[in-house]
């Protein structure tokens, strides 16, 4: 079987283009307006979908959580609840970002928290569904969203390998069309929590699915080096203004970070090629002026048998005889007088 995936007809596999993803999670601050805004800079960066988080909030937090006091410099309510449900768009909004998705030819979907939210997703027909690290062990969430039929992407963050395969192991089964994320569930994490390397362990290990990074960290060099060890989904959290209001923003990509981002890893499919040496039209010029030809290294005689201290190399090449064919002109006879400096050539020999 091979190791592909199709969300919204596009196809993502290792000879494909890195697929990515712009997650505004909750950076639009609650407002419709600015997720459009965010929906339009994202597609004109180049990104291939855009990405929100759904939560039914009563539902999802204890009654304590959801009462608790939030009172910090990112806080839109003075409780817990109050502030997620000020972040939270209703499925209207969805309708509407929709919409606008499809006008500008960009996928949307969104992450499920929990049922409710998995079934408000489904009856406007999301394309694909994103899992959050905090739910690699919520097996009955997981199942539940892959019996909705639609490709799924789950992140592992602040999960064990036998946490992974556990959810692997519940979801394949019901849903082939499943892509796994090494993600390290920092806000932001450090270089050394990053652990990529995980990415080829994922490759190996799951052989049939599509393997990708969710990353956390500041700056787009880690998406690269992800895609060069196999990753083919790359996640990367959006914004405006890194400076605005919300936990979120300061590590996140704003538009020029994020075209960047997209521009490399473009380049990095073409720049990989297909792992055959060849020599390439624009090379020719560069390899002759600094490679190098046989030349007689002093002014020769005919009938003079050719020593070591008789021959040198010198640019250009291509002229004469390649320096590989030193140690075989060694002892052979000169046919004619020759210069210093005098291209070297068989024809100039006894055979």
């Amino acid at each position: 079987m091979a190791r592909e995936l199709f969300i919204d007809e596009r196809r993502i596999a290792d000879d494909s283009d890195c697929y990515v993803i712009a997650e505004i999670g909750n950076n639009h601050g609650g407002s419709l307006e600015t997720c459009l805004e965010m929906i339009k800079a994202a597609k004109e960066a180049g990104a291939d979908a855009v990405k929100l988080q759904k939560r039914h909030n009563k539902s999802l937090y204890t009654k304590a959580m959801y009462e608790r006091p939030y009172d910090n410099d990112n806080s839109y309510g003075e409780t817990y609840g109050k502030h997620r449900e000020f972040l939270e768009l209703d499925i209207e909004a969805y309708k509407a970002i929709q919409k606008k998705c499809q006008e500008l030819e960009i996928t949307f979907f969104a992450t499920a928290f929990d049922f409710k939210s998995a079934d408000e997703l489904a009856s406007i027909d999301m394309p694909a569904y994103k899992m959050a690290s905090g739910d690699l062990r919520s097996i009955p969430l997981l199942k539940h969203v892959a019996k909705i039929g639609r490709p799924m992407i789950i992140s592992t963050g602040g999960g064990s390998f036998e946490d992974v395969q556990r959810a692997y192991e519940a979801v394949y089964p019901i849903n082939k069309e499943v892509a796994i994320l090494q993600c390290t569930a920092g806000y932001p994490p450090i270089y050394e929590e990053l652990d990529l390397k995980v990415i080829e362990t994922y490759r190996e290990s799951f052989p049939n699915s599509v393997i990708g990074l969710s990353s956390h960290d500041n700056g787009i060099a880690m998406a690269l080096a992800a895609y060069m060890l196999g990753a083919r989904i790359v996640e990367k959290h959006f914004t405006l203004n890194r400076a605005q209001k919300g936990t979120d923003h300061k590590f996140s990509l704003e538009p020029i970070g994020m075209r960047k981002m997209i521009r490399d890893l473009k380049r990095a499919r073409i720049a990989l090629g297909n792992g055959e040496k060849k020599v390439h039209a624009s090379e020719e010029g560069p390899i002759k002026k600094m490679s190098k030809s046989i030349v007689a290294a002093k002014d020769l005689k005919a009938g003079q048998r050719i020593g070591e201290e008789d021959l040198t190399l010198k640019s250009p090449g291509g002229e004469g005889l390649e320096p590989y064919f030193f140690e075989e002109l060694l002892g052979k006879t000169v046919k004619s007088d020759l210069s210093e400096d005098t291209y070297i050539r068989f024809e100039d020999l006894d055979q």
